[in-house]
């Protein structure tokens, strides 16, 4: 099995929007044979039926149809509520002295209450939907666990589609079930498929932006003055952090249609290809000082959100709710630091790039 890993920010950028890659898996001829092991924990990532495994017309058409459910307007009419409920959970961290896990009591509450409201989900199904992701996304879950855990997310969205197809709610399920596109609908495999981009791309990779932000704003104190003194602004914090520490470290699998020159080697046609976001936002020969985080950094350009056909729809949520955290919390709480001698361990994670917790307390 031949994979290459893009790790250079201007080789991804042109690869993410050159017609000669592909997310249809057919296109690898290691999938295409048969050759992949049995179990392969990262199966799903590729044959997942939706916007993320489809090509040309078929992408366009799906990306269409979700496009008319997530519309820039439903978003803007969140803040308010994103706002109100960062503020609740913001005054639940004051009763909790000696120090907290910032991820589990802040960031992960947030934007699964974004997401599952987004959804129409009831808060027991966010809590099962959250833990059965995580384990989809780990590289050290078995291979029984990562099937199991595909199972049951399928099982459970579809208990949620067929829930909303006979009571229709005020939610983003209920849209994509009636949206239409010259009478095209989504298919149920598309709509299930559809809903678990959302869910986990829409808290998953939220919840990293967060936590990697805070972490990153802890461990270098003059950066968080700069902002908390206004001399920058927490737009600059979060566009620097998916930069610095992509929420996302690596994600599968783009194929070649047919042999592709890069630099000095060639790309065979049905050979698999990386996205490794993480290696790209660190890449020295594009961001000038790249280990440095620094929110002063001028004209800063990621790919985090991804680029070209594929680019995440979901940029702008995943934008205000990190910029309504960061400011809500270092607002309330401008004295927050970290729990002396906490470790961050790595999340055992091919895919989710942040630590399992994040040990800080408040003064």
């Amino acid at each position: 099995m031949v994979v290459w890993a893009i790790t250079h920010h201007d080789t991804l950028q042109e690869l993410l929007a050159d017609p000669r890659v592909g997310k249809n898996a057919q296109l690898w001829t290691t999938f295409r044979e048969g050759r992949l092991p049995e179990g392969w924990p990262l199966l799903n990532f590729v044959t997942v039926p939706g916007m993320v495994t489809a090509d040309g017309a078929d992408h366009r058409r799906l990306r269409s149809l979700v496009t008319q459910a997530f519309t820039p307007r439903r978003i803007a009419e969140l803040a308010p509520a994103v706002e109100r409920r960062a503020a609740e959970l913001l005054d639940g961290l004051a009763g909790l002295e000696g120090g907290f896990d910032l991820r589990e009591h802040f960031a992960y509450p947030l934007p699964m209450w974004v997401i599952g409201s987004l959804l129409g989900l009831e808060q027991e199904q966010q809590d099962a939907l959250h833990e059965l992701s995580n384990t989809l996304v780990s590289s050290s879950a078995t291979p029984q666990a990562a099937i199991a855990a595909q199972q049951g997310l399928y099982a459970l969205l579809g208990s949620v589609v067929a829930a909303k197809r006979e009571r229709p709610g005020d939610d983003l399920t209920s849209d994509l079930i009636a949206a239409r596109e010259a009478g095209d609908r989504l298919s149920e495999q598309e709509l299930v498929g559809t809903l678990l981009l959302m869910l986990v791309a829409g808290h998953e990779t939220t919840l990293n932006l967060i936590t990697n932000a805070v972490r990153a704003l802890l461990a270098h104190p003059a950066q968080l003055k700069l902002v908390l003194d206004g001399a920058a602004d927490w737009s600059a914090v979060v566009e620097e952090t998916l930069r610095y520490d992509s929420p996302v470290g690596q994600f599968p699998l783009r194929y070649a249609s047919e042999d592709i020159p890069v630099g000095d080697v060639v790309i065979r046609r049905g050979e698999a290809l990386l996205a490794s976001y993480a290696a790209a936002g660190r890449d020295s020969g594009h961001h000038p000082d790249a280990d440095a985080f620094d929110i002063t950094r001028e004209g800063t350009r990621h790919l985090s959100f991804g680029h070209g056909p594929h680019f995440c729809l979901g940029a702008g949520l995943a934008r205000l709710e990190a910029e309504t955290a960061l400011r809500g919390l270092f607002g309330r709480y401008p004295g927050l630091r970290p729990v002396d001698g906490a470790q961050a361990e790595p999340i055992a994670s091919f895919v989710s790039n942040s630590v399992r917790k994040l040990m800080v307390r408040v003064d």
